[in-house]
């Protein structure tokens, strides 16, 4: 057993307090990592605020980077020392792991959002009370976590740990929607509806080989960094904008990622396209409703994607090679702040001056 600090979240919507807490050892399959970095995710906030409160206090976080400290017995694809990014915990035996699609695992719930291991136990404890974890596979608002090795994907030494750590969500969920599921055609138009970190991912993803990429934001300062990406242009929600998208894309986009969550946003992300487009859902949202006669007339095939339907082990490298080339350049979407300071990076969030703030730890 071994003191923390962690970011606890006490109640369902509660804010996050950094709290002493104790942290059991590996077991056989665990690794224990010591965080260096942590990205905060809108869906951290948003799964705080709807949580079971059966399954509170809560430590959350899912976009951690660290080095590893100890590993159980049974691990073998990492030692102490290594440099790690964390990403989703998945089991590796079922249909969807065996056929390289982990992000649909069919324990997906119980080993991400159960409030601890499979087995019901949590590593987290205070004054010999369990503290629910396990959050994504990690729970990496915390100087330190145990994960399974699955959840582990080791990175190169030189790279920043503000950089690693969003690789395991928002940067894998935006680049793999479009690398791993539409993997459009050289030349093909795309849109991104949402430019926070998960949509502008896409963009950096999509401006080798789409043309155009256009965003769509409220706020002009991200509207501004998506052309700064690549994007040929980057326009505000509202009256005209299903006109606009289809003269920009020559009569409708051939792709959309949309990732506000938002129906109204969905609705007119089908409207934009072209015939036999297709669009791709990543926003965590409510229902969605659409009028099928578009769908039909126009042949649109619908997405669900959930972390770009990546293997991280695999997918991962390859975005860390994408960034080492200069297009993937993930660290423009980044604000640092000292971990103490959680409070303040979610209100910068929140308020939308910064895309994806990250945790540092000393």
């Amino acid at each position: 057993m071994r003191r923390i600090r962690a970011a606890v979240a006490e109640t369902p919507g509660a804010p996050f307090t950094v709290r002493d807490l104790d942290l059991g050892e590996p077991r056989p399959d665990e690794v224990l990592v010591r965080m260096t970095a942590a990205g905060i995710c809108h869906t951290d906030l948003g799964m705080r605020d709807t949580w079971p409160g059966r399954l509170t206090p809560m430590v959350f976080g899912h976009e951690g980077a660290g080095r590893v400290e100890a590993v159980g017995a049974e691990v073998r694809g990492v030692a102490p020392g290594d440099r790690v990014c964390l990403t989703f915990a998945s089991c590796g035996a079922c249909e969807q792991c065996a056929t390289g699609h982990p992000a649909y695992c069919l324990h997906a719930r119980t080993l991400n959002f159960s409030g601890g291991r499979a087995d019901g136990t949590t590593p987290l404890s205070r004054d010999g009370t369990p503290v629910h974890g396990g959050f994504f596979g990690q729970s990496s608002f915390a100087t330190h976590a145990v994960v399974r090795e699955r959840g582990v994907v080791p990175v190169p030494a030189d790279l920043p740990n503000e950089v690693a750590a969003p690789l395991g969500c928002s940067g894998q969920t935006g680049a793999g929607t479009v690398l791993n599921r539409l993997r459009p055609e050289p030349g093909a138009s795309l849109v991104v509806t949402g430019a926070g970190g998960v949509g502008l991912s896409a963009v950096m993803a999509a401006v080798a080989g789409c043309d155009p990429v256009v965003a769509v934001d409220p706020v002009p300062a991200r509207r501004a960094l998506a052309v700064e990406l690549g994007a040929k242009a980057a326009l505000p929600p509202g009256d005209g904008l299903v006109a606009a998208l289809r003269d920009l894309t020559g009569g409708g986009a051939h792709h959309v990622v949309e990732t506000t969550g938002r129906p109204e946003v969905a609705r007119q992300a089908v409207a934009a396209l072209r015939p036999r487009g297709e669009l791709a859902l990543l926003g965590l949202g409510g229902e969605v409703t659409f009028d099928v006669m578009p769908l039909l007339a126009k042949g649109v095939r619908v997405h669900g994607v959930i972390e770009g339907d990546s293997h991280p082990g695999r997918f991962l490298p390859d975005l860390v090679g994408l960034w080492r080339r200069g297009l993937f350049p993930l660290e423009t979407l980044v604000t640092t702040f000292p971990f103490e300071e959680i409070g303040s990076a979610v209100r910068a969030m929140e308020e939308g001056g910064v895309v994806k703030p990250v945790l540092l730890f000393d």
